[in-house]
This record gives C-alpha cells, sequence and structure tokens, in this order.
C-alpha cells in the first residue's frame, strides 16, 4: 500500500502564515550560515512545506530577499525606537539609536549587508516597494531626534527644512554606516569597544554639525531611492 505522505515534497501546509514562515526560515538560515547562498527549495524544506511552496508568495529569490530585508529594517527600528525609551533629551536619543543602529549590524552582518547592499537594487536602480517603505520608518525616527534638537537647536519638519535635515541624516548615517563596516571587518575594534566608538564618533558629527548644517542639492535624496530615480 503507498503511503501519499511519505515524500515531503507533497506534504500540505498548516502553519498559519505561509509567507511569514519562508522569511523567518531565511532569517535563520542567514544568521548561522552569513551567506545568502541559499535555494528556496532549502528554505520550504525547512519550514515543512512543499518545495513548490515559496512561489505561491515570491515569484523569486529577490522578490523573498526584499522581504527579508523589510523585517530587517522593522526590527532595526524596533530595536533603535527601544533604546531611546525613557530618553527625553533629542541628543541622548540620537545617540541611543546610532548604538543601537551600529548594534544590529554588528550582530548580523549578512543580514545588514543585504539591507544596505546594492543586491536588491534592480537595473533601474530601484529598490524594492516592501524594503523602502520599512527603511523609510527608521529614517522617521532620525528626523524626529534632528527636529527635536538633538544638533543643538530646533529644526521643524517643514518642507522649507526638508534638505537641510537630509543634509544632516547624510552626515550622520554616513559615519554610522562607516564605522558598522569597519566593526564588521575588524578595520576598527575592538567589538566590545562598539559603544565608546559609536560615542566618539557620534561626537564627532555633533560638533561638525553644530556649527554648519549641509543643505542637500535640489533632486538629491538620502534612504532608499524613490521608484524611478
Amino acid at each position: 500500500m503507498t503511503n501519499e505522505n511519505s515524500n515531503p515534497d507533497q506534504r500540505p501546509y498548516h502553519h498559519g502564515d505561509l509567507q511569514r514562515a519562508i522569511v523567518d526560515a531565511a532569517l535563520e538560515v542567514l544568521s548561522e550560515s552569513q551567506s545568502t547562498e541559499f535555494s528556496l527549495r532549502e528554505l520550504a524544506r525547512r519550514a515543512g512545506v512543499s518545495h513548490n511552496a515559496p512561489y505561491k508568495h515570491f515569484a523569486d529569490k529577490r522578490e523573498l530577499l526584499a522581504a527579508v530585508s523589510a523585517v530587517g529594517f522593522e526590527a532595526l527600528a524596533r530595536q533603535m525606537s527601544d533604546a531611546t525609551r525613557g530618553l527625553a533629551s533629542p541628543r541622548e536619543r540620537l545617540a541611543a539609536m546610532a548604538r543601537a543602529y551600529i548594534c544590529g549590524g554588528v550582530n548580523n552582518p549578512a543580514l545588514y549587508r543585504l539591507m544596505f547592499g546594492g543586491y536588491l537594487t534592480d537595473q533601474q536602480s530601484d529598490r524594492p516597494a516592501i524594503e523602502r517603505t520599512a527603511a523609510y520608518r527608521m529614517k522617521a525616527l532620525v528626523v524626529g531626534a534632528i527636529s527635536d534638537g538633538a544638533l543643538g537647536r530646533l529644526i521643524p519638519h517643514t518642507a522649507a527644512n526638508e534638505r537641510m535635515i537630509d543634509g544632516a541624516i547624510l552626515i550622520f548615517w554616513s559615519q554610522m554606516h562607516g564605522l558598522t563596516l569597519l566593526l564588521v571587518d575588524r578595520l576598527v575594534g575592538p567589538g566590545e569597544a562598539m559603544r565608546e566608538l559609536s560615542d566618539i564618533v557620534l561626537q564627532g558629527i555633533l560638533d561638525g554639525l553644530a556649527n554648519s548644517i549641509p543643505v542637500l542639492p535640489e533632486g538629491a535624496w538620502v534612504g532608499p531611492p524613490l521608484a524611478g530615480k
């Protein structure tokens, strides 16, 4: 007598959320292997579903990795937000966000490189919409701290100040991103001094921005570019 359920690729899916199960499997593999060199078939096997199941939600691997990246941005935004809890000073909030940002990248370099590298940029230089939406939520946290006075003065978040705020974010993000990768690649260290190194870099940023805040050129952007840019 033939057992129709003997082949795992033919088992029906019983989880409540197939899409999230596949994304969670990808996050696990990425964290364990620190590589994006895995197949959707491998993820399906790990999630206990048929090898075709991922294609019910993801057209290809790039679309899956875009969802993984979006979850990464959401998690990083949550970590940055949690780090500011109970801090009234905008400057302290910005410092706490900087530490959380760097810690997130150092603790999972492969996910960080997926989020901030060029892997998901297509031939038109567009990033996936799901990723852009999640990334801009994270950017909003930094905008809030800068607007509230983290640079020594209030900068209301208005259309007139948008290019100035983006100019400040460009300086802040460039330095934090650079320090994160230097720590990941062990060109700066030790890792145990991550907090102190972050504070040193941030102090230099704030000292410079206290004297002059650059205005982003017309047409330039900070963050994942909008479609068609």
